[in-house]
Parts: structure tokens; C-alpha cells; sequence
């Protein structure tokens, strides 16, 4: 019998997402890293490719982020504001808000 066996990255420092296609909404868990930050940019930008003005991204579930991947949503909102779009940022823990 032959098994295969993929690894899998660890969960533990991964972002993911919960997307509403709908609703514009967006809700992500796990650490904002750079990388992270870039995968909720892409998914901002395509609620608003398919017509949302505004995104709302639910960060209630993000237990850490870094300065970097905070600098990622700041510009973020500014080139949304930019384009006449909105970011909101919903349930930004403490220790994130400020560097938002």
C-alpha cells in the first residue's frame, strides 16, 4: 500500500479569509503579515472590481499583526479613499488600532 503525504504549512502564522461576495464583507483569522496583508488587498480589490464602494474587513479573529502588514491596510484605505471607495475596518484589536 502506498500512502502520500503532503506536507502543510503551519496553521499557526497563516491568514485566511471568509469572503461575502454579496455583502462586501470580508473576515480574516490568523496573523497579518505582509503576506497576509496582500491576500486581503487582492480580495478588497476584487469586491470592488465586482462593484462594492464599500469593503468591510472584520478583523475580530487576527491575533497578531506586524508593522508591515499594517502598512499594507493603511495603504489600503488611502487608495481606496483615492478612488472614491471605503475600507471599513471592523473589530481592529487595541494593539493593532493604533498603528492604523
Amino acid at each position: 500500500m502506498t500512502s502520500i503525504h503532503t506536507r502543510r504549512p503551519s496553521t499557526e502564522s497563516a491568514l485566511t479569509e471568509v469572503v461575502n461576495g454579496v455583502t462586501g464583507t470580508v473576515t480574516a483569522s490568523g496573523q497579518l503579515t505582509p503576506q497576509g496583508a496582500d491576500l486581503l488587498r487582492g480580495t478588497v480589490e476584487g469586491l470592488c472590481r465586482m462593484g462594492h464602494s464599500t469593503v468591510l474587513l472584520d478583523l475580530e479573529h487576527v491575533q497578531v499583526a506586524d508593522a508591515d502588514g499594517l502598512r499594507v491596510l493603511r495603504e489600503l484605505c488611502a487608495t481606496m479613499a483615492d478612488h472614491g471607495n471605503r475600507l471599513l475596518l471592523q473589530h481592529v484589536p487595541r494593539d493593532m488600532g493604533a498603528g492604523l
